[in-house]
């Protein structure tokens, strides 16, 4: 139930990431071409407003990305999204395949304490400091919290994966194969272009309502 519903939210969040993202990149854009095209005034106070607000756009766009990227990357190691080089731990046994990936995961797992450390450390800085973002009235520790957060959520990730390796379940990472995708896309596509000309190629006969 609680895995459920944190999948939900972890989706949901996303989600909502890329949307606020998509919305500021538009305004990002239109402001560039609008002061490309001089269609928006270069003084005076709306200028000025203009100005900052392009500021606090492309900034707040910079770090909305951070997140989506390191809150992403987790969600792809759960729905097995990111993309794998396996083709020799294709050629290994299935055992020998499960003690490899066991390794490859404690090395992803000492990377991400290192980060996860360093993170704390550096975020820990920035709230005694107290700093703000340059742009966006913002603390900095707030913005670059993504950093423990994002590995910590790889951590559990790679540890889950790790134990599902471990009980025989699955015996590598789950990984997306761009290569096959591609190719059942094609057949796909083929098979709807060949339904199409076989139906636009029939001449019904008239008073019997069948093709030849």
């Amino acid at each position: 139930m609680f895995s459920r519903v944190f999948n939900r939210l972890e989706e949901g969040f996303i989600s909502l990431l890329l949307v606020i993202m998509t919305v500021l990149v538009f305004f990002e854009v239109v402001l560039r071409f609008g002061y490309g095209w001089q269609i928006f005034p270069n003084e005076g106070a709306f200028a000025t407003f203009l100005s900052q607000f392009f500021r606090l756009v492309e900034e707040l766009t910079l770090h909305l990305n951070a997140w989506l990227v390191l809150f992403g990357a987790s969600y792809g190691v759960k729905v097995g999204a990111h993309i794998g080089v396996d083709s020799i731990v294709r050629l290994l046994s299935s055992k020998v395949r499960r003690v490899v990936t066991l390794i490859a995961l404690a090395l992803c797992l000492v990377y991400c304490v290192m980060f996860i450390e360093g993170s704390w450390v550096y975020l820990q800085k920035m709230y005694k400091i107290g700093i703000f973002l340059q742009d966006v009235p913002l603390p900095k520790w707030i913005a670059h919290s993504i950093l423990l957060i994002g590995f910590i959520l790889l951590f559990i990730r790679f540890v889950e994966l790790g134990w599902l390796v471990f009980k025989g379940d699955v015996d590598g990472f789950r990984s997306s194969d761009e290569a096959k995708e591609a190719l059942e896309a094609l057949e796909k596509e083929r098979a709807k272009e060949a339904a199409l000309s076989g139906v636009t190629g029939t001449k019904v006969t008239p008073g019997t309502g069948t093709a030849p």
